[in-house]
């Protein structure tokens, strides 16, 4: 379940759309995105969906055709992974490095926005303890940021989810962030959207564990050399092997086959 496109329409905005794999993100810049979070936020007379690509991305959009089909109808779709920048680029897509963004470098930057602008914000993440770091972190780089959150840890389903419900419509958000990890955050965005008082809804994965130091990011000359991925696989090989060690093949394979036969066929 996800946003239905004929609830939701579109935004009219000037980033131009890539096509990958039967796939649709934007081409933008994360100045960009900020400035259009802020802008979309101020419209309480519509919901506003950002969704997000990295190579897990496109591998569950690949499989799930409802996961695909709410990329497709959102809003915007930011890149957050290098390998779809690189996947893109091989299939001759105008695309560069300015153009994939990750949360955990620019959520101080979006909360400063956010608290010049009026924005508000409602952080739905992270594991106990963890989401009372990232307010508190925010908080003191944006201290007039009007801000609040709620844990990921709880039931999607029933009374407890709820209530989690009833507290953020009680803050009234501008923006709702929503980090269960993918597919979840989108399914549970899609079932409740429509009874939650926030004008933008904002996927994003496990940002707070980065963000707030928990989780140990990759050194930067890792990252620089595009090897986050391999640092994280490292840290933990039981849990990400599937993702990286499969899933990355795979949707290289994806990419080499849809360049030989018909648009299409290959994302099957």
């Amino acid at each position: 379940m996800c946003f239905d496109p004929r609830t939701y329409r579109s935004l009219p905005h000037a980033f131009a759309p890539i096509e990958l794999l039967g796939t649709r993100f934007h081409r933008l810049t994360v100045v960009e995105l900020i400035a259009f979070l802020v802008d979309a936020s101020g419209d309480r007379e519509r919901k506003t969906y950002v969704g997000h690509v990295n190579v897990h991305g496109m591998n569950l959009a690949s499989s799930l055709p409802w996961y695909r089909d709410c990329l497709n109808s959102a809003d915007l779709v930011f890149c957050d992974g290098w390998g779809v920048l690189l996947a893109a680029k091989l299939r001759r897509r105008p695309v560069g490095p300015e153009h994939r963004m990750t949360c955990a470098d620019y959520l101080t930057d979006l909360a400063k926005a956010c608290e010049a602008s009026g924005t508000s914000m409602f952080l739905l993440a992270g594991r106990p303890g963890v989401n009372e770091l990232a307010l508190e972190k925010l908080r003191a780089v944006a201290p007039h940021l009007r801000i609040a959150g709620h844990h990921g840890h709880f039931p999607k389903h029933g009374p407890e989810n709820d209530e989690v419900v009833r507290q953020i419509n009680d803050f009234r958000p501008d923006i709702l962030y929503v980090g269960f990890g993918m597919p979840l955050q989108e399914q549970w965005i899609g079932a409740n959207a429509a009874r939650i008082d926030a004008s933008v809804f904002l996927p994003l994965g496990a940002c707070l564990d980065w963000y707030t130091g928990v989780a140990r990011r990759a050194p930067q000359w890792m990252r620089e050399l595009r090897l986050e991925w391999l640092y994280r696989l490292v840290r933990e090989p039981r849990r990400l092997w599937r993702r990286y060690l499969i899933g990355n093949p795979v949707f290289l394979g994806r990419v080499l086959l849809d360049a030989i036969l018909p648009s299409g066929r290959a994302g099957g």
